[in-house]
């Protein structure tokens, strides 16, 4: 067994914090192991004021991290399952994802006042284009603003006041310790999550079988099949990183219920549709609903993207 095992990370307080879970759960199985987090500056990370949608997309949070690990310079990844494109590079493989921590989006106010109790006009910062769409089909009084930065960064913003509140997931401000800032948890009736929000992922290199046998040791089986279903939902749409799409699969009484959305980026045209099977693929049923929602009028959506 390697030792030490390096872990690749991006450096931001989150990214460090997420990391450290997975060295945690690692070190019960592998006490002996020695792990070594090695934090890895991303194109992302250099031009995160520019915001994710005014650039490339999910990998420029990512690129730099697959290639340290498909170049030996790292022995595993861990990454936020949402920051990750649905194809992998070559030779790279999800090895582990563990128990997904709570998905929804949480509704954080300078002034501690309800999402529904919000004056019209209401200045509401979020860079993400499905966290928009989705706001406004709730409240379409509402002024929905860019913001960028990490954590941190966003919740200084709205303690000065440029901002009556603002939208972040929920389990990152958990693991980050932030839970006391005035927040509401955001119902996935109104809110449904990123693709994967909530869970971490753990990537190997798809030859190397000797860490993939010692990282399987914390892969939750549950989770890693509800992100599997979303991530194939948004394969077979195939949206850009700027077309609004949200999933969220979840295991209900033995069968796999997921959600699906599709909008475009103004908001005008939103298709939502919901599929329950106890088909044991959960790759074959997100595809199941992206096919569906298509039939429905999703593919309109795309193609006015």
């Amino acid at each position: 067994m390697k030792n030490p095992l390096r872990i690749g990370t991006r450096g931001s307080p989150l990214a460090l914090a997420q990391t450290d879970l997975i060295v945690k759960a690692l070190s019960k199985f592998a006490p002996n192991v020695r792990c070594e987090v090695v934090p890895i500056r991303t194109r992302g990370d250099r031009m995160q004021d520019l915001g994710v949608t005014a650039l490339e997309g999910k990998s420029i949070f990512t690129q730099e991290i697959d290639e340290s690990l498909m170049s030996g310079k790292i022995d595993v990844a861990v990454h936020s399952m949402k920051d990750l494109t649905t194809d992998l590079s070559g030779g790279l493989m999800i090895a582990a994802v563990q128990e997904r921590a709570d998905p929804r989006d949480l509704f954080v106010s300078a002034t501690d006042t309800k999402f529904d109790r919000l004056p019209a006009r209401a200045r509401i910062g979020t860079s993400s284009p499905r966290r928009k769409v989705q706001l406004l089909a709730a409240r379409g009084d509402l002024e929905v603003v860019d913001i960028h930065g990490n954590v941190g960064t966003r919740l200084r913003k709205l303690a000065q006041g440029e901002y009556d509140a603002i939208v972040l997931a929920a389990a990152g401000l958990s693991r980050l310790g932030l839970e006391k800032h005035p927040s509401e948890y955001l119902s996935t009736d109104v809110m449904l999550p990123a693709v994967g929000q909530g869970a971490l992922a753990v990537q190997a290199r798809v030859d190397d079988t000797e860490t993939k046998m010692l990282v399987s040791n914390i892969d939750h089986a549950e989770t890693h099949r509800a992100v599997d279903a979303e991530r194939a939902f948004a394969r077979r749409l195939g949206a850009s990183c700027r077309t609004p799409i949200a999933a969220y699969a979840r295991f209900e009484h033995s069968k796999l219920v997921i959600d699906g959305m599709v909008a475009h980026p103004s908001g005008k045209m939103l298709v939502k549709s919901r599929l329950v099977s106890d088909d044991p693929s959960a790759e074959k049923v997100g595809v199941e609903l992206a096919e569906s929602l298509l039939e429905k009028g999703a593919a309109a959506v795309l193609e006015a993207s």
